[in-house]
């Protein structure tokens, strides 16, 4: 198991002394996915948190109408579940899955859990993990109900440079909440003023 980047992540945050860190590292599992695998439908119960390795993942709820509306992306090194459902024990309200072949590291919420009993400063990992993904949606339900579909794009864009590159174009399209034609004709419109 490739640990290098998630003890990175973690020691942005915490600095465990080695024992602890082996502690956590030996509750994780490894899980290979291809893309359009599903981590979580929307209704089953999400029991685990996941680290990803490589690959990118996105979480995502489809409407009455079938359209899809997509939460978080997660790329290598980001983290991702439907934390309500995590927390509750309520059936999920998204769904995971796999843009593209993924490595991830799994921990159990029961795990994580015991976790936070016998090594507390992961609880404040995980505390400042929480903190970073409700600022981040915090600003981006600000963004959708400010900024137009232009200038949401544009700020897509400087958040996450790298999946502009990566990502189809439908996937952000599905993220900002337009339809991938409209993207399209931003696209063309943003080519044409530079």
């Amino acid at each position: 198991m490739d640990t290098a980047l998630i003890i990175e992540a973690i020691e942005r945050h915490i600095k465990p002394e080695k024992n602890e860190r082996d502690y956590f590292l030996s509750l994780l599992n490894e899980k290979t996915m291809k893309r359009r695998d599903y981590l979580l439908h929307e209704g089953e119960v999400c029991k685990q948190s996941a680290f990803v390795l490589s690959g990118c993942l996105r979480s995502y709820s489809v409407d009455r109408n079938g359209f899809e509306h997509i939460l978080q992306f997660a790329p290598r090194g980001w983290w991702i579940a439907d934390i309500a459902s995590l927390i509750t024990k309520q059936p999920a309200k998204l769904n995971i899955d796999a843009l593209e072949d993924t490595e991830l590291l799994l921990l159990s919420r029961e795990d994580q859990l015991i976790l936070f009993d016998k090594v507390p400063k992961f609880e404040r990992f995980f505390r400042v993990m929480v903190e970073n993904s409700i600022a981040a949606n915090h600003n981006r339900l600000l963004d959708y109900m400010g900024l137009s579909a232009i200038e949401r794009y544009e700020m897509f864009c400087k958040r996450y440079p790298t999946l502009v590159q990566s990502l189809p174009q439908k996937q952000i399209a599905f993220y900002l909440g337009v339809t991938p034609e409209f993207l399209s004709k931003m696209k063309a419109e943003l080519l044409r003023k530079k």
